[in-house]
């Protein structure tokens, strides 16, 4: 009997984490301290790109705070803040190629302790997959589109309940009962 084989082109691999906090002034300085004692890693500030007069948003301004963590480290950060939500994801927050999540406050977190200087503050995950050949599409010369590349939401949910037991809460549809008898 033959085995069937895999195509290897075909697996997922987990791409990148973003954990980002948006805010301005002192709020944004927390930010940079909690994500940088989260991930071991240096934040990096985000600046306005739009002018946005209704919430005195101008180009240049800092609006938030982000750390992208890869390979090993980026693993390590999904296994360490899935506890924080109790291995658990709604459906509407999975997507193709990404799922995301909040953590309201960061001392949920599994092993992290009270930060004086930062008080208690939430902020955002986002966990990215790919395939192999994915960097075709990011290329400047010779560029390539495929669906093929991308990531459904069926092929994460696999992944999470495979590799993290996490457990994906669905939506229930509502029952009419029909009472024109």
């Amino acid at each position: 009997m033959e085995q069937a084989t895999v195509n290897p082109m075909k697996e997922i691999k987990l791409d990148k984490v973003i954990l980002n906090i948006g805010g301005v002034g002192d709020k944004l300085d927390k930010g940079v301290i909690l994500l940088e004692q989260v991930s071991g890693k240096k934040a990096v500030r985000v600046k306005a790109v739009k002018r946005i007069p209704t919430w005195n948003v101008r180009p240049g301004l800092e609006v938030g705070t982000k750390v992208t963590l890869r390979g090993e480290d980026a693993l390590a950060m999904v296994k360490k803040l899935l506890p924080a939500i109790d291995n658990t994801l709604k459906e509407k927050q999975i997507q193709d190629n990404c799922f995301s999540f909040g953590i309201h406050e960061y001392i949920e977190i599994p092993g992290m302790e009270y930060i004086r200087e930062v008080g208690i503050m939430g902020f955002e995950v986002t966990v990215v997959f790919s395939r192999a050949g994915k960097a075709v599409e990011r290329k400047k010369v010779k560029r390539g589109k495929s669906r093929r590349l991308t990531v459904t939401r069926e092929e994460i949910e696999n992944y999470l309940i495979t590799k993290f037991k996490t457990e994906i809460l669905r939506k229930q549809k509502k029952v009419v009962e029909d009472d024109s008898e």
